[in-house]
């Protein structure tokens, strides 16, 4: 049976270091950018010279129909999906709650939770077997956020992966019956650009020296927790939140 992913937010960081390393374990791969199509080709590109098969997929995981059209056309490309990462995220500058503007938390909350959710809810449709499909597997990416709060820097970003974390859970119970199996990776500090986007491209590594691992993750060591929980290696798996952090 062929192995078709989907990774949203596939274009960089830890969503790229997934897509690249589930082409060479044998997937075909749609990668899922909303605004960088260079940034998305170029990983495509970089699958097909390895001689795998990918597909970039525009549309903003926060977007009910986008979701929708992102899982129509990954599936007409690539054939009918056993594997999906929900990788796509969002982080907003560094600030306390109470300065915290109600537009910011209301986007961090769509693209973090309510994208989350529905990249799970369409891969649930899809591959339940009760609904015909053939099972497969679900990875979220959470965040080490989620249990250590981020005073001071985002509790409205560590809140929204705490979502991340119950779905998670939940969602493993209600899938299991159906063939498949719902995990998250739950990444520590990683060296990727969404540290710049929050206004500290230097914070990994920066504060990846205190880890007990005394380091910043790189983005392939996450990909390989995440590529882990799709395989069969991992078919007692589920429910799942499994840290990545350096023992940070």
């Amino acid at each position: 049976m062929s192995k078709a992913l989907l990774v949203t937010g596939g274009s960089r960081g830890i969503g790229r270091a997934c897509a690249l390393l589930a082409a060479r374990r044998g997937w075909s791969v749609g990668v899922n950018y909303r605004a960088d199509a260079d940034a998305a080709e170029a990983v495509v590109h970089a699958i097909a010279k390895e001689g795998g098969r990918a597909v970039a997929l525009k549309g903003d995981v926060a977007d009910e129909a986008d979701v929708v059209a992102i899982f129509d056309r990954a599936t007409n490309a690539l054939g009918p999906l056993t594997g999906v990462v929900a990788n796509a995220g969002i982080v907003a500058p560094s600030a306390q709650l109470a300065e915290m503007s109600a537009e910011r938390m209301r986007r961090v909350f769509e693209v973090n939770v309510l994208g989350a959710f529905l990249t799970a809810r369409e891969a649930a449709r899809r591959m339940s077997e009760s609904s015909g499909g053939g099972g497969g597997s679900i990875v979220l990416m959470s965040s080490a956020a989620a249990r250590l709060g981020s005073p001071n820097l985002y509790v409205d970003y560590a809140g929204s992966k705490g979502a991340v974390d119950t779905v998670t859970i939940g969602l493993s119970k209600e899938l299991g019956p159906e063939g498949v199996r719902v995990n998250a990776v739950r990444p520590g500090l990683v060296e990727t650009e969404i540290h710049a986007s929050g206004g500290e491209p230097d914070r990994a590594r920066t504060l990846g020296r205190s880890a007990p691992l005394g380091r910043p993750g790189a983005p392939e060591e996450i990909a390989e927790a995440a590529i882990w929980l799709l395989s069969d290696a991992a078919s007692y798996v589920t429910g799942a939140i499994l840290d990545v952090t350096g023992g940070r």
